[in-house]
């Protein structure tokens, strides 16, 4: 074979591979940008925020938390054996709960319980198990006498700035020395009213003679 034969076999080679070079580039640029695609790192995806959890953040044993007024003047005192704080409703779980509330005109309340749960400001609280809230005698600005009011049941709904107690389950009130039963109970100290509901029964004592009721 001549050198010149070896030459046009050549040159027709190179021409043909210049005729699918494109096709080729284009390949393998293909193949490579699969490539990058396939080994490139991955974004991170959005991660859903999830809901909390209702879970303590902290515990408390043989405690005391204090509410102070604006005016500096203590507001109430809550103490318990063993306290769980939920950030889920910013709610303080209490055993063995006691509560001891000073309203701004000097009012005492007492709240004792085997459980309660009390909101962030000690404003408010429920009480389960063996629940009592005593509200002390005292007289009004007027000199009227209000009387001991004592409710017992197995919860309570105690509301400290609005003078309030509710509950959706028996309970017994005692106001001085007559006692009540309901099933409901929904008292309102500010206007002194308590509706009961249900199965109401009530003892009333007689009065001493002289005395107000």
């Amino acid at each position: 074979m001549t050198a010149k034969r070896v030459w046009n076999l050549l040159r027709d080679g190179f021409d043909r591979v210049t005729i699918y070079l494109p096709i080729i580039v284009t390949l393998v640029l293909a193949l490579g940008t699969y490539w990058l695609v396939r080994n490139a790192p991955k974004l991170l995806e959005p991660v859903p925020k999830e809901a909390p959890k209702h879970e303590p953040d902290f515990f408390m044993r043989g405690f005391v938390i204090k509410n102070f007024l604006p005016s500096g003047d203590l507001r109430s005192e809550l103490f318990g054996t063993e306290g769980r704080h939920y950030p889920d409703t910013d709610t303080i779980e209490v055993d063995q709960v006691r509560l001891r509330s000073v309203s701004p005109e000097g009012l005492v309340t007492r709240a004792t319980a085997n459980r309660g749960v009390s909101n962030a400001d000690g404003s408010e609280i429920q009480l389960f198990g063996n629940a009592i809230v005593v509200r002390e005698a005292s007289t009004s600005a007027n000199g009227k006498a209000n009387p001991r009011l004592e409710f017992r049941g197995e919860f309570l709904h105690a509301f400290l700035d609005t003078e309030r107690v509710k509950s959706h389950k028996p309970v017994t009130l005692i106001r001085g020395s007559d006692q009540f039963t309901a099933d409901t109970l929904d008292y309102d100290n500010l206007t002194g009213v308590a509706h009961l509901q249900g199965r109401v029964r009530g003892l009333l004592m007689p009065s001493t003679p002289g005395a107000r009721r």
